[in-house]
C-alpha cells in the first residue's frame, strides 16, 4: 500500500493523512545540525517527535550522535532498528523493565536516568544480575518541579552511589528548562533560561570539585534550543520536534528560525453557512495542547474537534470550500499528533516520494 503512494499528487491522496513537505522538513534538519555544530553542543534528538527509526537514521546521518526516548519502550523499538546511542529521558522503576533495560545493553549502548537512590540501588542489581552495566546521568529538577532529584547535596550523595556501584555506569547528569519556554519577551526567557542552566552547571561545578568526572551535560528541547545549545557548559541538546515544527513551538514558545513541516489533510465532508466540517478529528491530532490552523486559509477558524469531525467557523462572504475539497491544517503539536498515526506520507512539491512507517511499541 505505502508503495503504491509513490508518485501520487498531493489532491489524489485519501484523507485523513499526515503529510511532510520534504524540502522544509530537510531544511529544519540542516538548521538544527548546523547551529548545534557552530556552538560545539551535540545534537540527540528525541523520539517522541517522530517514532520512526528510518527518520531517526536520517538524523544520524545529518550530525545527530544519538536520540532520546520517553521511555523504555521506545528504546526497545530504536535499539530493535539498529539504533545504538539511545538516552531514556525517564526514570524507569518496575522490576521488570529494569531487568529489559539491563538485557538491552547487551544489544546496545542505552543510557537511563535517575533521580532516587533507591532506584538507583534496584537498577544496579538488575544489570548484575544480567551481567550488564547501565550508564546513567542524573536527572536534576532546574526549576519545572516535575522529575529529578533537587541540586545540591543530595545530587552529590546519588552521584558518588552510583560512582562506586558496579553495575552502573556515571556518565553525566541531565535537567529541562521546560518551566521557561512560554516566557516572553525574549529577553526574560533568556534571562530564565540562563537560571536554570546554571543550577544544572553548579551541580556538574559541585561533583567535579568532589572527585566525580561529569561528561554528559544533556538539557533542552526544542522551545529553547536557540538558547540552551549556545549556553556554555551544555553538552548536549534534545530538540526533536523542531525538525517538523508544528503551532505551539510558533504561539507559545516564539520559536520562529524553523518552519512547519507537518501538515493533517482533510476533506470537506459538510458545508454550512457558517461553519465547515472536515474529517479530521481528534483522532487524528490533537488540539488539547494547542490548536491546528489553516495552513493558507484566512478565512477559517478553528471552533473545536471531536472524534471523525474538524469544525471551522467560515468568514462571512467567504465563497470557498465545498463539500469534497481539501483543506491542509498545521498540527497544535507534533507530539502528540504523531503517535495517532501509522504512516507518515513525505512529499516535494506535491508528489509522493516517501512514505514512512510510525513504529509504536507492542
Amino acid at each position: 500500500m505505502s508503495d503504491s503512494l509513490i508518485g501520487r499528487k498531493k489532491c489524489d491522496l485519501e484523507t485523513p493523512a499526515l503529510l511532510v513537505d520534504l524540502d522544509t522538513f530537510e531544511e529544519n534538519i540542516a538548521r538544527l545540525s548546523a547551529y548545534c555544530r557552530e556552538h560545539g553542543c551535540n545534537w540527540r534528538p528525541h523520539t517522541k517527535a517522530y517514532k520512526c527509526p528510518e527518520i531517526a537514521r536520517l538524523l544520524l546521518k545529518a550530525g545527530a550522535i544519538g536520540v532520546t526516548c520517553a521511555n523504555l519502550p521506545d528504546a526497545e523499538v530504536m535499539a530493535a532498528a539498529g539504533i545504538d546511542d539511545i538516552l531514556i529521558a525517564n526514570q524507569v522503576v518496575t522490576p521488570g523493565k529494569l531487568q529489559r533495560l539491563a538485557a538491552l545493553q547487551k544489544r546496545t549502548r542505552v543510557i537511563c536516568t535517575v533521580d532516587n537512590l533507591e532506584v538507583a540501588g534496584r537498577m544496579a542489581e538488575a544489570a548484575r544480575q544480567m551481567g550488564t552495566r547501565i550508564p546513567v546521568l542524573i536527572d536534576i529538577d532546574i526549576g519545572m518541579d516535575r522529575t529529578g532529584i533537587l541540586p545540591g547535596a543530595p545530587v552529590l550523595e546519588l552521584a558518588q552511589r552510583i560512582f562506586g556501584s558496579d553495575g552502573l555506569e556515571f556518565e553525566g547528569i541531565m535537567g529541562y528548562e521546560g518551566h521557561i519556554l512560554g516566557v516572553k519577551p525574549p529577553e526574560e526567557k533568556i534571562r530564565q533560561c540562563g537560571e536554570a542552566l546554571d543550577r544544572l552547571l553548579e551541580c556538574r561545578d559541585l561533583l567535579v570539585g568532589n572527585g566525580v568526572s561529569v561528561g554528559i551535560v544533556s538539557a533542552g528541547g526544542t522551545g529553547c534550543y536557540s538558547i540552551t545549545t549556545a549556553y556554555q557548559g551544555i553538552t548536549e541538546v534534545q530538540a526533536g520536534g523542531g525538525i517538523f515544527m508544528d503551532a505551539k513551538y510558533r504561539e507559545q514558545f516564539s520559536v520562529d528560525t524553523l518552519d512547519f513541516a507537518l501538515t493533517v489533510l482533510g476533506t470537506v465532508t459538510s458545508r454550512h453557512p457558517s461553519h465547515l466540517v472536515l474529517d479530521a478529528g481528534f483522532k487524528v491530532m490533537s488540539a488539547y495542547h494547542e490548536p491546528p490552523r489553516t495552513l493558507d486559509r484566512k478565512d477559517l477558524t478553528f471552533r473545536y474537534l471531536s472524534s471523525d469531525c474538524g469544525v471551522w467557523e467560515v468568514a462571512e462572504g467567504s465563497v470557498g470550500s465545498r463539500v469534497g475539497d481539501q483543506i491542509e491544517l498545521i498540527v497544535g503539536y507534533s507530539d502528540s499528533t504523531m503517535f495517532l498515526h501509522r504512516r507518515l506520507i513525505g512529499l516535494r512539491e506535491g508528489v509522493v516520494e516517501k512514505v514512512w512507517k510510525i513504529v509504536l511499541p507492542s
